[in-house]
C-alpha cells in the first residue's frame, strides 16, 4: 500500500503546482485541490493505522483494500465534492498526472473487489467490527465509559426526545458532567480533567453516536474554555472556568448575525462601555442552546472606527437561565426560536440586544480589538471536535442500516445477503473508518502543540460528507420505512444534513486548506 501511497502524495503534489498556476479567485479549481489534499491525508492516515493494529483483524486488511482501491478510483476518475459537483483531473490541467498515477496504481484499481464488499457485509454481520483500540488503556477506557453511558442514557430516549423537539433533560446534563464531559480539556487546576484533544474526540464521538445534540452540548463548553484559558485574564479564568468545567455553567456561542454569515469581519452587534458596565445592541442569529444557558461569549464590535475584524472584541456576558414560560428574562434581552429538522436537544434561536448590559470586566483578556484573533484560536479545536460529532453521527446510520438488514426479509432471506445493501454497508464502514483516522489524526496534531488549521479543516471536510453519504445510505437500505418519523434514521438523516454548514461549511473548509496548502505549508 505504500507504493499505491507514494503514487497518490505525486499526483497530490501535481495539483498543488498546477493550482499556483492558476487565478487565485478560482474557486474551483482550488476546493478540487483541497479535496485530493484531503483524499490523500486520509489515505495516509489510514494507513498509519493499519500499522497501529498489524494484521490480527482480518477486518483492517479489507477495509484498507477498499479504501485505497475507492480513493485512487476518485482521484483519477473523479472527486465528489458535492452530490452533482465532480472535480476531475483536467479540470486541473492533471489529465498527464492522472494517467501516471492510473498506470502506477493499475495492479489495485484492475482488480475486481465484490468480494470484498461482501467479505466486509458478512463480518459486520457477524458483529466482527475493525480495529478501534488506541493500545492504550486510559483512552481505552474513557471510550468504553461513554459508550456505556450512551447505550444507556441517550439511545433509548433520543429519538423521542428529537420528535417532540425537546431539550436535553437538566438530569442528562448533570449526568454527562458527573463524567466530566463539559471540562475534559480545561485544565485541572480549574477543576477540568486536563486531557487531550484526542480524548475530547473519543468522548465526543461516543456521545454524539447517541444524538447529535448530546455530543454537541459539549462544543459550548469546549469553545469557552479555550477563549478563557488562551485569552482570559487570570480574574476569568479563577471565575468561569470551574463552572464550566463541572457544568453550573452552560455557555452559548453567540458569533453570527443575519447577514454575515462566514464574513465575520462585517458583524454590526455594537458594546460601549458605559461607567461599570457595557452596554450591548444588535442582533444575532442561529445561537444554538442560547435560552438555557449561563453565559455568552458575545463577540462585537466595541471599536467603531476601526475597520473589519480590528474593531471586534470578545465579552463574556453572564444571563440568567430561561424558561418555558420566559426564554430570555434578562432585561435588553429577546428571541425567538428557529424551528429546524434536526440538530435538536438546544434548539436554535435568533436574539435581539437592546441595551443589554454585561460588567465592565466581561472584556475577554481585558483588552478591546482582540476579539476575532481570539476566535481565531479556538477554531482548530472546534472544527475537530465537530468531525468527531460527524464521525459519531457517521457511525449511528451504519448501525442503524446493519441491524435493519439483518432483521428485514424479502424473498426468504434477509437483505443483508443482496450485494446492493451489503455492498452500501461495505463502504459506508470504509468512509467511516478513513473519516475517523484523521480526524485523530487532525486531533494528535493539535496536541503536539503544532498549527493544524489544514488538518482540522480536513477532518471536518471529510467527516461531514461521511455522515451524509452514511445516512442516506442507511435509509436507503430502509427503503420506504426509512422515510418514516417513527424510525431513528429520519432523525440520523436530518443531523447530518448540518454538518456540512456550521462551524464553517464544506466550501469554507476547502478554501482554508487550499489557501493553506498553496501557501506553502506541507
Amino acid at each position: 500500500m505504500r507504493t499505491y501511497l507514494s503514487a497518490a502524495q505525486t499526483y497530490r503534489d501535481a495539483a498543488r503546482v498546477a493550482l499556483a498556476s492558476r487565478d487565485q479567485e478560482d474557486q474551483r479549481a482550488a476546493h478540487g485541490f483541497a479535496w485530493v489534499a484531503t483524499s490523500v491525508a486520509a489515505l495516509e492516515a489510514m494507513l498509519d493505522w493499519r500499522a497501529r493494529n498489524g494484521d490480527a483483524n482480518p477486518v483492517d486488511a479489507l477495509v484498507a483494500d477498499l479504501a485505497f482501491a475507492e480513493t485512487i478510483a476518485q482521484l483519477i476518475g473523479g472527486l465528489p465534492m458535492g452530490q452533482n459537483e465532480i472535480f476531475r483531473p483536467a479540470d486541473l490541467g492533471l489529465g498527464e498526472s492522472a494517467r501516471t498515477l492510473a498506470q502506477a496504481c493499475a495492479p489495485l484499481l484492475d482488480a475486481d473487489y465484490a468480494a470484498t464488499r461482501a467479505a466486509v457485509g458478512q463480518h459486520l454481520g457477524a458483529g466482527n467490527w475493525p480495529s478501534e483500540s488506541f493500545h492504550d488503556a486510559e483512552l481505552d477506557a474513557i471510550r468504553d465509559q461513554f459508550r456505556r453511558f450512551t447505550d444507556a442514557e441517550i439511545l433509548p430516549h433520543a429519538h423521542k426526545w428529537h420528535l417532540a423537539n425537546d431539550l436535553i433533560p437538566d438530569a442528562t446534563v448533570a449526568a454527562m458532567a458527573e463524567l466530566g464531559t463539559f471540562g475534559v480539556c480545561i485544565p485541572e487546576d480549574f477543576g477540568g480533567l486536563g486531557l487531550s484533544k484526542l480524548v475530547m474526540c473519543i468522548v465526543t464521538e461516543e456521545l454524539s453516536r447517541g444524538w447529535i445534540g448530546a455530543g454537541s452540548l459539549g462544543t459550548r463548553s469546549e469553545i469557552a474554555g479555550e477563549l478563557i484559558t488562551l485569552g482570559g485574564t487570570d480574574a476569568q479564568k479563577a471565575h468561569w472556568l470551574p463552572k464550566i468545567a463541572s457544568g453550573e455553567v452552560l455557555p452559548t456561542a453567540v458569533f453570527t448575525e443575519p447577514d454575515t454569515g462566514s464574513d465575520l469581519g462585517s458583524l454590526q452587534t455594537r458594546a460601549r462601555l458605559e461607567g461599570d458596565h457595557w452596554v450591548i445592541d444588535g442582533a444575532k442569529t442561529w445561537i444554538t442552546h442560547a435560552s438555557r444557558s449561563d453565559m455568552m461569549t458575545l463577540l462585537a464590535r466595541t471599536l467603531p472606527d476601526a475597520k473589519g475584524y480590528a474593531g471586534l472584541s470578545m465579552l463574556l456576558v453572564p444571563k440568567p437561565r430561561g424558561t418555558d414560560a420566559d426564554l430570555f428574562p434578562a432585561s435588553g434581552m429577546s428571541g425567538s426560536e428557529i424551528e429546524v429538522l434536526g440538530y435538536r436537544g438546544m434548539r436554535e434561536y435568533a436574539l435581539q440586544f437592546d441595551a443589554m448590559t454585561a460588567p465592565a470586566d466581561a472584556l475577554l483578556g481585558g483588552e478591546e480589538g482582540q476579539g476575532f484573533k481570539q476566535l481565531m484560536r479556538t477554531f482548530e479545536g472546534a472544527r475537530i471536535q465537530t468531525a468527531a460529532r460527524a464521525v459519531g453521527v457517521a457511525k449511528r446510520a451504519l448501525e442503524l442500516g446493519l441491524d435493519y438488514a439483518l432483521g428485514r426479509k424479502q424473498f426468504g432471506k434477509a437483505i443483508v445477503t443482496f450485494p446492493r445493501v451489503s455492498d452500501k454497508l461495505a463502504m459506508s464502514l470504509v468512509d467511516l473508518i478513513l473519516s475517523r483516522e484523521l480526524t485523530y489524526a487532525a486531533a494528535r496534531a493539535k496536541d503536539s502543540g503544532k498549527r493544524c488549521d489544514i488538518e482540522a479543516g480536513m477532518a471536518k471536510l471529510l467527516a461531514a460528507r461521511t455522515a451524509w453519504s452514511n445516512a442516506d445510505a442507511a435509509l436507503q437500505v430502509h427503503g420506504g420505512n426509512g422515510y418514516a418519523l417513527e424510525y431513528e434514521i429520519s432523525r440520523i438523516l436530518c443531523d447530518a444534513r448540518i454538518l456540512n454548514i456550521f462551524e464553517g461549511a464544506a466550501e469554507i473548509q476547502a478554501q482554508v486548506i487550499a489557501k493553506g496548502l498553496a501557501g506553502g505549508r506541507n
